[in-house]
C-alpha cells in the first residue's frame, strides 16, 4: 500500500556502498536449473493482483508500477537484489567519499533507450534533477540532501549538503530512475526505458505485455515476452493456472497450495518479504486519541491466529520487519492478553466502544473477520466498511478521514512514514522524528540501524498502530518456468532471469 509518500496499490491483496558490477543488469535473481531446453520464443504469463491507473511512475502511486516497470523497463544507476544488496546497474561502478558527501557513479557506455536513443550522462543529471525539483514526483523528498548533480565526462557526481545513509537505497527505487531528456512520449500510456524488456501493449482492464529487448546492454532475457495479467480474485487466478492460462501466480493464497500443486504442474514457493499488515489508528481525535484504547486494541488481537489463517508469514509487533535495518522483536509492547485489554478499556472509560474499520473492498475477509471477533471479545464492536480503492485513497490516505484502517505495506525501509506527521498514520512524535533524522545523517550503517531500532521501539510503545503480521512472498510457479524471484515480489519483481522450457 502506501509507499513512503505514495501508495503501493499492488500489494493490496503484497548502507553501505557495495561496489558490485552489474554486467547483466544487476538485480536479476539467479535462475535455477531448467527442467528442459529453454524456449527462446516463450511467452510467460504472470498474474498480478491490481492494475496500475496509468504508467507514469514519476507521479502515480501503486506498487503495480514498481513490480512491472522497475528493473524490467526502467533502470537507475544502481538497483537492488531480492536479498536487499545494492548493485551497480546503469553505473558500471560507484564510490563514496570518506566524509559521505560525494557520490561518484561511472555511467556505462553503449546503453540505449528502447526507441534507439543513446543514454548520456546528461540524461541521468536531468532525470535526478527533475525528481529533486518536482515535489509532485514520487520520492522527490528522498533527494533532499543532494545539493548538486553534475556530469564530468562519464561520471555522474552527486554532492550532498549532509551525509545521508539512505541515499544509495533511495536511488535503487523511483527516485533514481533514468529517463531520456526531451522525450515526448505520453508517460501515462507509453514507456521508454533502458531495461531488458520494452512495454509494447497495454490492454486496459486485462494485461500488459513486455517484449524482450534484443539489443539490451546486458544479457538479453531468455524469454520472448512476459504477459502480466491483472486478476484480483484469487480463485479466478487459481482457475487460470489450472487451465494452463498462467505460468506464475503472484500474491497467491497459501491456503490453496494443495489445490494448485495437486497435478504436479505448479509449486508454491514461500519467500521472505517486507510486507507489513498494518492496522492504522487515527489518533487525532475520539477514543483512539487515548493510548490506553490503542493498546487495548493491540492486546485484544491474536496475531498467531491471523498468521495461521493466512497460511504463511510471521507475527510482527513493530513498524520494522525482519529484513530491514533496525528490526527487533517488540512483542513485549503489546502481548496478546484480552483480560489486560478489557482492563485498559475500563480504565479509559471506553467500554462498549464502537469503531469503524475502513478497508479496500477487494481485500479478502480473512483478517477483518478475525479482528471483528477478537475485538468483540473485549467489548469493542468493529464495523467493517469495504470501500472502492479510489475512495480509500481519497478518504483515508489523503483526507485522513477514518478511525481504523487495514492495508498491506510492502515497501522496504519505509520507516520514514512514522517520522512524517502528515502521513495518513497521523502519528506525531518529535523524538521519533529526531531519531530518524539522526539515522539518516549517520555515516556508519550499524549506528543508523541502531537509531532506527530506538525510534521503532518508541512507536510501538506509543501504540501508534498495530502490525498484524509480516507477510510472506507467496508465488505459485509452473514446473516449466525457472528464474522467477521469490523474495519481496509484492514490491518489485525483476523478470530478466526468467526461463521457460520447451514442450
Amino acid at each position: 500500500m502506501p509507499r513512503r509518500t505514495t501508495l503501493a496499490a499492488a500489494a493490496l491483496l503484497a548502507a553501505g556502498a557495495l561496489l558490485l558490477s552489474a554486467c547483466t543488469g544487476g538485480s536479476a535473481p539467479e535462475p535455477t536449473a531448467s527442467v528442459g531446453p529453454a524456449d527462446p520464443d516463450a511467452s510467460v504469463a504472470v498474474r498480478l493482483v491490481l492494475e496500475p491507473g496509468n504508467l507514469d511512475i514519476r507521479e502515480t502511486a501503486g506498487a503495480a508500477l514498481d513490480q512491472i516497470l522497475i528493473d524490467n523497463v526502467y533502470q537507475g544507476l544502481v538497483s537492488r537484489t531480492p536479498d536487499q544488496e545494492i548493485v551497480d546497474t546503469l553505473a558500471s561502478s560507484h564510490s563514496v567519499s570518506a566524509d559521505g558527501l560525494t557520490y561518484t557513479f561511472t555511467l556505462r557506455e553503449g546503453v540505449t533507450f528502447h526507441d534507439g536513443q543513446e543514454l548520456t550522462p546528461q540524461d541521468v543529471v536531468w532525470s535526478l534533477q527533475q525528481v529533486k525539483d518536482t515535489a509532485s514526483f514520487r520520492d522527490s523528498a528522498r533527494l533532499a540532501n543532494v545539493a548538486s548533480i553534475a556530469a564530468d565526462g562519464q561520471d555522474i557526481v552527486l554532492t550532498l549538503s549532509a551525509p545521508d545513509s539512505t541515499l544509495l537505497w533511495n536511488l535503487t527505487g523511483r527516485a533514481g530512475l533514468v529517463f531520456k531528456e526531451g522525450d515526448t512520449i505520453d508517460r501515462k500510456t507509453k514507456t521508454n526505458g533502458t531495461g531488458p524488456f520494452a512495454l509494447t501493449d497495454w490492454k486496459k482492464g486485462d494485461s500488459i505485455t513486455l517484449e524482450r529487448t534484443d539489443d539490451y546492454w546486458g544479457d538479453a532475457p531468455s524469454v520472448a515476452e512476459v504477459v502480466v495479467s491483472f486478476i484480483p480474485d484469487t480463485q479466478a487466478a487459481l482457475n487460470g493456472a489450472l487451465a494452463g492460462e498462467l505460468d506464475v501466480v503472484t500474491g497467491f493464497d497459501a491456503n490453496l497450495t494443495d489445490q494448485i500443486e495437486a497435478n504436479g504442474d505448479f509449486a508454491v514457493v514461500l519467500g521472505k518479504s517486507t510486507d507489513k499488515g498494518t492496522l492504522a489508528m487515527n489518533s487525532t481525535s475520539g477514543p483512539l486519541a487515548d493510548k490506553r484504547v490503542r493498546q487495548a486494541i493491540r492486546q485484544a488481537i491474536d496475531k498467531e491466529s491471523i498468521v495461521e489463517a493466512l497460511g504463511a508469514g510471521q507475527t510482527l509487533y513493530g513498524p520494522i520487519p525482519e529484513l530491514d535495518p533496525g528490526y527487533e522483536d517488540l512483542s513485549s509492547t503489546a502481548p496478546f492478553d484480552p483480560d489486560a485489554a478489557k482492563a485498559l478499556l475500563a480504565e479509559a472509560g471506553a467500554e462498549n466502544l464502537s469503531l469503524t474499520l475502513t478497508i479496500p473492498a477487494f481485500y479478502p475477509t480473512t483478517v477483518s473477520q478475525i479482528l471483528v471477533s477478537n475485538l468483540a471479545d473485549v467489548g469493542i464492536t468493529l464495523n467493517v466498511d469495504p470501500v472502492e480503492f479510489a475512495t480509500w485513497i481519497s478518504d483515508v490516505y489523503t483526507n485522513h478521514d477514518y478511525e481504523l484502517s487495514f492495508v498491506l505495506h510492502p515497501e522496504s525501509r519505509d520507516f520514514e512514514n512514522w517520522a512524517n506527521s502528515d502521513y495518513y498514520f497521523t502519528y506525531n512524535n518529535p523524538e521519533v522524528q529526531q531519531l530518524y533524522a539522526d539515522s539518516v545523517a549517520a555515516t556508519d550503517p550499524d549506528t543508523a540501524a541502531d537509531l532506527l531500532a530506538q525510534a521503532a521501539k518508541i512507536v510501538a510503545e506509543d501504540q501508534a498502530a498495530d502490525w498484524l503480521y509480516n507477510g510472506a512472498s507467496v508465488v505459485a510457479v509452473s514446473s516449466n518456468v525457472t528464474g522467477f524471484p521469490t523474495t519481496g515480489t509484492n514490491e518489485r519483481m525483476n523478470l530478466a532471469a526468467l526461463i521457460k522450457s520447451q514442450g
